[in-house]
């Protein structure tokens, strides 16, 4: 064991792919790898208690450093014991660096090689973030692992657009490891380069030789085509040592999901489980179902049957009338369906890949899905 609380085991690689079986121990918990972790952007997991996310499988939640040092602010959080109190999780905390909100505030932001000046988009206020401020404030919030500050851009861009948020994604990570000093965290580095191979090789060895207890794979899903996508975590994970965690950020479809644990990926995560069941869309193993749709006015079945957890036996028409209505129960009953989904699948992945039967797991999972079968090489 790690004197910081932080242990990775690689438990096991299936014999016939990439996939990767792994656990992660901290001092808050273990988390069984892959695992998805459910968003909790403003320390809330939106419309659930931290009771009923447990619930769902869940083991490790994520929040995200811009978005509450805005509010309620970080120094009110650390006053009150940090996150995990203020939000009544006990098991352990994943922050997002504010890096995402360069690519997605963009019109709100000046990146400069200091950092990033924002407008903030509730009241236009400046707030500055640099790679220092971003990990002070993720030692303030108290999570379990932080992230660095990285350089997100849109893609397409130029090469020498990626090439310069490359190199100065590497300077900012050089300058939040010499920052971090919290006991009983730990920080990852993000490998940036967008759709060209070459440069995400050079940023995950750059980044390697940092020595991050884990590694990141950033900007992607970020408008790309899915095969650029899965091209590019591809080509990049085969270039992150193979004795720590990966994690691919902000990637959420289910069939993403295990294209890209077929790929050597442990972690994830993304607001699609809740954004969705909020707007009335259930996950399942025949594809998704959206439950405002007339079909499901006088349906008796449940979203899926056989499917375990506290409100599935619940009839779809029950659950449409819900959302017909303007119930606030449905978006909540859809997204403890999607989270518990989502926690299922990886699951059944980690049964799949100890049983070295993961390939024959994601094709099956695909047929049902309607999905055209994997292309593997």
């Amino acid at each position: 064991m790690d004197p910081s609380g932080f242990h990775f085991e690689l438990l096991h690689v299936d014999r016939h792919c990439g996939a990767r079986r792994g656990r992660l121990t901290t001092p808050r918990g273990i988390i069984e790898l892959p695992t998805f972790m459910p968003v909790g952007t403003v320390g809330t997991v939106k419309g659930l208690t931290t009771d009923q996310v447990a619930r769902t499988g869940a083991q490790v939640l994520l929040g995200n450093t811009y978005h509450l040092a805005l509010r309620p602010g970080a120094d009110l959080v650390e006053e009150l014991g940090g996150l995990h109190k203020f939000m009544d999780w006990s098991g352990p905390i994943l922050t997002d660096s504010g890096g995402f909100q360069l690519f997605s505030l963009a019109r709100l932001t000046k990146v400069t090689e200091a950092g990033a000046v924002f407008r903030s988009h509730i009241d236009g206020s400046e707030m500055q973030l640099s790679p220092e401020q971003s990990v002070q404030i993720q030692q303030q919030l108290g999570s379990d692992i932080a992230m660095v500050l990285d350089h997100l851009i849109e893609l397409p861009a130029s090469r020498a657009d990626v090439e310069e948020a490359n190199a100065r994604t590497v300077r900012w990570a050089e300058r939040c490891l010499k920052h971090h000093h919290r006991e009983g965290q730990v920080l990852f580095g993000i490998i940036q380069g967008g759709l060209d191979p070459l440069m995400r090789q050079q940023c995950a060895e750059q980044l390697s030789s940092l020595d991050f207890p884990g590694y990141a794979i950033g900007g992607l899903s970020v408008g790309e085509a899915t095969a650029d996508m899965y091209r590019v975590i591809e080509t990049t994970t085969p270039h992150m040592p193979t004795g720590k965690p990966r994690y691919l950020m902000g990637v959420g479809k289910p069939e993403d999901l295990l294209q890209a644990i077929l790929r050597g990926v442990d972690m994830f995560d993304c607001v699609m489980p809740t954004r969705n069941g909020r707007n009335g869309m259930a996950f399942t193993d025949g594809g998704p179902l959206k439950m405002k749709n007339l079909v499901h006015r006088d349906d008796p079945n449940p979203i899926q049957p056989g499917f375990d957890s506290d409100y599935a036996h619940l009839s779809r028409a029950y659950l449409r009338h819900l959302f017909i209505a303007g119930e606030m129960l449905g978006p909540i009953l859809l997204s403890i369906h999607n989270l518990t989904y989502y926690q299922s699948l990886m699951k059944q992945a980690q049964q799949a890949i100890e049983s070295d039967s993961f390939l024959d797991f994601l094709e099956e999972r695909l047929r049902g899905w309607g999905l055209p079968p994997a292309v593997t090489e």
